[in-house]
């Protein structure tokens, strides 16, 4: 089990089965999955990325700057994709297991969200849906 695990990852895509006190400190970009047990002081200082965790238990989330939320529609797919590009690499029998029941498996997993990060990513993908120029429009949201 990592301690400290994906601290300040700022890009990386990694999943593993379990990790220590600190997992996803002060992280401000990228994806981590984590198919086993966090310790405490989960995402503190996160102030960007997701962190997809099975089985979380809340009470180890330092929410200071993050949510914990259901895993979104439009994440779901990008979830089962990793896990199965983790099994098809590692032979995970846990990724297997969830990858052979989705929707039970699905249910199981929370995302852990940074406030902010989530901000921007709606100002973008509204800047994009309108065709607006994507930098514009994050100025306009942090100048108000």
């Amino acid at each position: 089990m990592g301690e400290r695990f994906c601290v300040r990852n700022s890009g990386a895509l990694a999943v593993v089965e379990g990790v220590g006190d600190h997992g996803c400190e002060y992280m401000t970009g990228g994806t981590v999955v984590i198919l086993g047990k966090t310790g405490r002081n989960f995402a503190a200082g996160m102030s960007g990325g997701r962190a997809f965790v099975l089985d979380l238990i809340p009470s180890l989330v330092n929410t200071e700057m993050v949510d914990v939320l259901s895993i979104p529609k439009d994440q779901e797919e990008n979830l089962k994709s990793i896990l199965s590009r983790f099994y098809a690499e590692t032979g995970s029998l846990i990724a297997h297991q969830l990858l052979g029941d989705w929707q039970a498996a699905l249910k199981r997993f929370s995302l852990v969200m940074p406030r902010d990060y989530a901000k921007v990513l709606a100002v973008i993908d509204k800047a994009e849906r309108e065709g607006r120029s994507v930098d514009d429009a994050i100025m306009e949201a942090l100048n108000g």
